[in-house]
């Protein structure tokens, strides 16, 4: 049996910090993820793939910011089980929680954050006949190591932020990048919109909309590609074909723990602490939703922090607990009173 004070379901970006929160109130943290690794999406899909909206990072791999949360966390030494997906869950009398895996591993929490992002998750396939034979023989979902595409022939469909940043990115690597889209408008970032529109212009990428890809040719592997633009049809000539139309989630077992579901996602509390119906179980980051909800780590960040605040008061009740800042008191100073901090401000000043 693993004991612990918070029990963090997902390794992903909010899960990781959540860990620094709960830390630096002295609760201890486990976390549970089904992939092997920490990280989540940002580890498993696409690594090294920028992030540009991270406070202080103007532009951030995605499997850097997965290493840093991971150094920023480790004085605290939560634990881990990987590889393990949370199966069922137990309210005991006392409040506390017994969460079970798939592997029979008991884990003892005193509250259960949920950070499961998308929940498990698969890729949209385009409807096109034979697509399932040329996977992984031109035909991809995901972009791991972006230096497979070095100097080859690109193809992305879709229209979303992933298919706009790949395309952008993947034009200073591959030699030839090519953007499909269905419609002639974008769902993604206006300044990602511009920024292909001025690749379009240099001749970086070619832009074809509105078209679809209709067909994939190759006996071995794939080597072209049949395109409806507008009406007429053409083929090109291509060594990968990445569709990007996003994932379709899965909240798994935990859909089945009693939690208030809306369009697949668990409702939570967003006036307070991100908590759900059931008390002690919160749920933070891409995993829930409450009005104005918006998919965002930096969101999960914020809400990571309200929820680890809640827990303390909820381990501590009647425990007023004095609110300080790390550029004050660092990280090892938070058991000390607003005095305390006041003389670290007065020195610092000094």
């Amino acid at each position: 049996m693993i004991k612990t004070d918070i029990l963090i379901i997902g390794a992903g970006p909010t899960g990781l910090f959540a860990v620094f929160e709960a830390g630096l109130l002295k609760l201890h943290c486990h976390i549970i993820d089904a992939l092997p690794q920490p990280g989540g999406q940002l580890a498993e899909l696409y690594p090294k793939k920028p992030i540009f909206d991270i406070p202080g990072f103007p532009e951030v791999l995605a499997g850097d910011l997965v290493d840093n949360l991971m150094e920023q966390i480790k004085q605290f030494q939560p634990g881990f089980t990987l590889g393990e997906r949370a199966e069922t869950i137990e309210k005991l009398e006392d409040g506390t929680f017994i969460v079970t895996t798939d592997k029979g591993k008991k884990h003892h929490a005193n509250a259960v954050a949920i950070a499961g992002g998308l929940g498990s998750f698969e890729p949209r396939k385009p409807l096109i006949e034979d697509i399932e034979f040329y996977e992984d023989k031109g035909v991809r979902y995901f972009i791991k190591n972006p230096e497979k595409f070095r100097d080859k022939r690109v193809v992305i469909a879709g229209g979303g932020d992933s298919a706009l940043d790949w395309s952008i990115f993947l034009s200073n690597i591959a030699s030839e990048v090519t953007l499909i889209h269905r419609r002639n408008e974008f769902r993604g970032a206006l300044d990602s919109v511009d920024k292909v529109q001025e690749l379009k212009n240099e001749g970086k990428i070619k832009l074809i909309t509105p078209a679809e890809v209709t067909g994939l040719h190759g006996a071995e592997r794939l080597e072209a590609l049949d395109i409806d633009e507008n009406g007429a049809h053409r083929k090109i000539e291509t060594d990968y074909f990445i569709p990007l139309f996003g994932l379709s989630p899965k909240l798994g077992p935990i859909a089945n723990w009693g939690l208030e579901i809306e369009k697949n996602a668990i409702k939570v509390d967003n006036a307070l602490d991100y908590q759900t119906n059931i008390p002690g179980i919160y749920a933070i980051g891409d995993v829930n939703i409450y009005p104005g909800k918006l998919k965002l780590i930096l969101c999960g960040f914020h809400e990571a922090t309200l929820m680890c605040q809640s827990v303390y008061q909820r381990l501590n009740p009647g425990k007023k607990y004095v609110m300080k800042y790390t550029t004050v008191s660092g990280v090892d100073g938070f058991d000390g009173t607003r005095k305390e901090a006041e003389k670290a401000v007065v020195k610092s000043i000094d």
